[in-house]
This record gives structure tokens, C-alpha cells and sequence, in this order.
């Protein structure tokens, strides 16, 4: 069955301005990065957190729903959910996190992430795709053909010399097995507070131009996922190569009316998805706020209207919200402002 992420993008593909295609994507790996805690607060525990069982049960509900068009998870995640049947039938595509980059380790007490990124991968591509090592090549995959790999820029020779050079490498084995891949760029992640926004921005436009320019069309990944770094910085990438897709990641958590103004920011300036992780692991209500997130997108309600109506999905839930509704209508990340 062919995904309702594939079909949207197959007709961005084909009309880059016509198509009014917006995809909702559930970047729910937290697990590659974040530890225990990354599961989010276990409800009515205080102190006390998800686990992975509970995680799990969410993230097949999201799929349940059907409002989601991609989720990604942990390539032991998916398996555990192709396992238990929660894609059978399903038009929301699967996706892996196909490395783990230092930037992203986040663990307690560590500080990994003060570093410069390094490149690393757990799994190898015939693990992502069938859970195991001992397939052949050409066999259809059993868990999936889609994975997002990660590069984090930090202007430094060496670090960005070498995380090209893995980036390389897992295309070549990609290609070779018929996996695809989506690229996230992150900001850097040292060294970013010496430059402004529109510098950060400008800095990883190019750095994405650079890295794909040597890239055939059968290696490219099949879009983008990266930080929102303001409108021109969206718009300049979006209108340098339109067979580019652009989507945009979540970042942290915010208040419920950062996550449907950063929504409807990306469709707004040329951006044709969102991957939001802690956005919607860590809401009180996931369901209710993706719902609504669809109603965004779809011109249904502007940020404002959806953040009272999700305060009123949770009133109706007997769910107690973790803001009033006055501190959740406000515009907290600045980049939005």
C-alpha cells in the first residue's frame, strides 16, 4: 500500500508551486537521543516518566488516528510496532533515525552535546530496513525504506570534512540497498552565539547547497528537515532549488501557540512539512493537538483559535494543562516574534 506521505510528495514533486500538499510528521525517536526521560512525564507521576511500553502505546494511537502522514522512530521501536500490527492497513509512512549524532546525546548529566557534533551510526541499512544482517540485497523491505540521516555543520574544517565523509558513506550503502533518506541539517551546535540568526540561516543554506551539489539525483534524500532560522532563510532555500523539499523540525517543546505558529510559519514562507518531536510527545493531549495541527494547516483556525480550542479538548478530557490558557496563547521562541 502505497503511503499517504509518498503520494503527497510524488505530486510536490511533479507541480513544486501548484500543489497545495502540507505533510504533519511525528518525529517520535526520542529514544536515539534523549534517555529515560526523553519518553516524556508520565501523566499524574510527578517525577516519573513514560515507559517504553507507554511510549509506544501514544505512538499507536497517532497512527490509529490517521492524521499523521510519517512517523519516525527508533529502528528497535518500529520493529516492536511492526510486531504488534500498528501500520497494518495503515497509509501513515515509517520512517528510522538512520544515525546518532554526539550533538543529540543527551543524556543526564552529560555533556556530550557542548561538543561538536561528531558523526556516528548505530544501525547499519539492512538492519533499518528488515531487522537483521543476513538478507539479500533486492529483498523488500520488511520494516522500512526510509531513513533520516543527520549532519550538524560547525564551521570547522576537520568536524565538517568528516561528517561529509560519513554522510558519503551511508548514501553509498543506501543506494546499494535501495533505501532512501531524508537529511536533517541542524544549526551548529557550538559557536552559533557569535553569529546572528540571518548568519545562522545564511551558513546552513549554503552548507546544504554545498553538501548536495556533487550529489546524483538516484543518492539525494528525498527532503529536508531543518531548524527555522526566519522567513528569508526559508524563502532563499525554498526558491534556490524547488526540487528541494523543505520541511522543518520542532525544536523544543514551547507553548501550544509557538508549535501551530511555527506551523503555519513553514507553510507560509515555502516550506512543505514540519517533523515536531517534543512539540507533540510532550503535550498534555498528542491526539488533540494534532487534530488541530491539521486544522492549522488547512486554514481551519489560526494559532490562536487552536490553542483555545485545545484548551478546551483538555477540559473536556479532565486533563489539567501544564499553562493557563493566557501563558499558552503567548509567543514564547523568539525566531517567531
Amino acid at each position: 500500500m502505497t503511503s499517504r506521505m509518498d503520494e503527497k510528495l510524488a505530486r510536490i514533486r511533479k507541480d513544486p508551486t501548484g500543489s497545495d500538499d502540507f505533510l504533519i510528521c511525528d518525529a517520535a525517536d526520542p529514544d536515539m537521543g534523549g534517555g529515560v526521560p526523553a519518553m516524556g512525564p508520565k501523566a499524574g507521576s510527578e517525577g516519573r516518566f513514560r515507559s517504553r511500553a507507554e511510549f509506544l502505546a501514544m505512538v499507536k494511537a497517532l497512527v490509529a488516528q490517521d492524521v499523521v502522514d510519517l512517523m519516525l522512530t527508533s529502528v528497535s521501536n518500529l520493529e516492536l510496532l511492526q510486531r504488534e500490527g500498528a501500520f497494518e492497513g495503515s497509509r501513515v509512512g515509517t520512517a528510522v533515525r538512520a544515525n546518532d549524532t554526539t550533538d543529540i546525546w543527551n543524556v543526564r548529566h552529560g555533556t556530550y552535546a557542548a561538543t561538536a557534533s561528531r558523526p556516528f551510526r548505530t544501525a547499519t541499512v539492512p538492519h533499518m530496513m528488515y531487522g537483521r544482517s543476513d538478507v539479500r540485497k533486492g529483498t523488500p523491505a520488511t520494516l522500512t525504506d526510509l531513513g533520516l540521516y543527520s549532519v550538524t555543520f560547525v564551521n570547522d574544517a576537520d568536524r565538517d570534512r568528516e561528517a561529509l565523509e560519513a554522510y558519503r558513506q551511508f548514501r553509498i550503502e543506501a543506494e546499494e540497498w535501495g533505501f532512501r533518506h531524508f537529511l536533517e541539517v541542524f544549526n551548529p551546535n557550538v559557536g552559533s552565539d557569535r553569529l546572528s540568526r540571518a548568519e545562522v540561516g545564511a551558513f546552513v543554506n549554503d552548507s546544504i547547497a554545498h553538501a548536495l551539489a556533487g550529489v546524483p539525483l538516484a543518492a539525494r534524500p528525498q527532503f529536508l528537515k531543518i531548524a527555522y532560522n526566519g522567513p528569508k532563510a526559508l524563502e532563499e532555500l525554498v526558491a534556490y532549488d524547488p526540487s528541494l523539499i523543505v520541511g522543518i523540525l520542532g525544536g523544543s517543546a514551547g507553548t501550544t501557540r509557538d508549535t501551530f505558529e511555527l506551523l503555519l510559519a513553514t507553510k507560509r514562507y515555502g516550506g512543505r512539512l514540519v517533523l515536531f518531536g517534543r512539540k507533540i510527545n510532550l503535550a498534555e493531549d498528542p491526539l488533540a493537538l494534532v487534530a488541530l495541527m491539521r486544522r492549522v494547516v488547512d486554514g481551519e483556525a489560526t494559532p490562536a483559535e487552536a490553542v483555545k480550542a485545545y484548551h478546551g479538548a483538555l477540559q473536556k478530557a479532565g486533563i489539567a494543562p501544564k499553562r493557563s490558557l493566557e501563558q499558552d496563547l503567548e509567543i514564547t521562541e523568539e525566531v517567531l516574534r
